[in-house]
């Protein structure tokens, strides 16, 4: 191995490390926990070092978002692997998104909430981006004239619904109802749609 791969193996080690800490604190004890200073104690690396690899916080939080997607992919398609029917897929998908968002709070709080410098919907959008939301549209396509708008709308429901739990807004004992409802709408949709009614 030559000395520039060794130095990029243990600069993908460092921020690999860096996420890793910045993830366990804020699941611990939220995001307002995870600074600069606090990263550095806790990894024992020095706050410039820090700053040699992330510019700030913000492209800390960023980077855990973007491993969030990379893992939020490999949930839904996981999920939807071997389901019965589209029907099937596209409530496996949308059980498995509310289990991520509700498993895992501090990260998907930095996948859509916090502050970053993402693009989402823009041809700058990362690829780990763009494969959570074609994860989505693969299960959403079968019953939709325009896949984008129809995925969208089936992420924002998600969404919201996981944001209203999460907050204990709403009874998570009508969760299968509410995604009930969900997935007949998007059912309903394809059979509403402008195409099929000429």
């Amino acid at each position: 191995m030559s000395i520039a791969e060794r130095k990029g193996r243990h600069r993908a080690e460092r921020e690999s490390r860096i996420v890793a800490a910045a993830r366990a604190i804020a699941e611990r004890d939220g995001w307002d926990a995870v600074t600069v200073r606090r990263l550095a104690g806790e990894i024992e690396y020095s706050q410039p070092v820090l700053y040699s690899h992330f510019q700030n916080r913000d492209a800390i939080v960023a980077a855990v978002a973007i491993e969030g997607f990379q893992e939020l992919t490999a949930a839904l398609q996981e999920a939807t692997r071997g389901s019965s029917g589209q029907r099937g897929a596209l409530e496996n998908a949308a059980k498995a998104y509310l289990d991520f968002a509700l498993r895992f709070p501090a990260l998907y709080e930095a996948m859509f909430n916090l502050p970053t410098d993402l693009r989402f919907a823009d041809a700058e959008t990362r690829p780990e981006l763009r494969a959570g939301f074609d994860a989505l549209a693969t299960v959403v396509t079968p019953f939709c004239v325009d896949a984008d708008v129809a995925t969208e709308t089936f992420w924002a429901a998600l969404h919201g619904l996981a944001g209203l739990e999460r907050s204990g807004r709403i009874r998570p004992s009508a969760r299968g109802e509410r995604l009930a409802l969900l997935i007949q709408a998007m059912m309903a949709s394809h059979d509403n749609s402008p195409d099929r009614s000429l």
